[in-house]
């Protein structure tokens, strides 16, 4: 089996990401929170990711396709949930959901890049993986800011949910497919 299409699902999902990222902090200026209440969100998004992270991997080498799909599922729908937020506590929630799903998303990926290359054979398809998943996060800043300058932070966030949502698909294609190869 090939590792192409992980490399172009999670390119995806890395142009979907860097879409958000860098904007997120003025999403929640404009909600009138502070940079310390930012750093809380941040830390909750970590530290539920590092809980999770326990959870899921024993769980990774059967489910590992499964995971992924759930990480771009669940974060395609915090994408479409961040415009509507209206208080912190729903920014915490959505932070430690986030989390979660970050875990699953950077565990089964990882675990998938080892299943799909052979040992003394990786770097190529390492390099591979690291150049275009790069490339679309560069890209995607930029695409960022041009459409908040250009329509709303909100189409920021939901053009991310859209791009979560293709991965999650691309994913669940190439596993069924590779299923009905078996």
């Amino acid at each position: 089996m090939d590792a192409k299409w992980l490399i172009r699902s999670q390119s995806i999902v890395t142009l979907a990401a860097g879409m958000i990222y860098p904007y997120y902090l003025l999403f929640l200026k404009n909600l009138g929170n502070s940079y310390a209440k930012y750093g809380l969100a941040f830390a909750v998004f970590t530290i539920s990711s590092a809980a999770a992270s326990q959870w899921i991997a024993p769980r990774l080498d059967r489910h590992s396709h499964s995971i992924l799909i759930a990480s771009s599922v669940g974060m395609s729908a915090a994408m479409i949930a961040f415009p509507w937020v209206s208080s912190y506590l729903w920014v915490l929630a959505l932070q430690l959901a986030m989390g979660v799903c970050n875990a699953m998303q950077k565990m089964s990926e990882r675990l998938l890049l080892a299943d799909y290359t052979q040992s003394g054979e990786r770097g190529t398809v390492i390099g591979s993986y690291h150049f275009w998943t790069s490339v679309a996060s560069g890209f995607a800043v930029i695409a960022g800011g041009y459409l908040i300058d250009w329509l709303t932070i909100d189409t920021l966030f939901y053009a991310s949910a859209l791009l979560y949502a293709a991965s999650a698909w691309a994913v669940w294609r190439t596993r069924r497919r590779d299923a009905d190869d078996e």
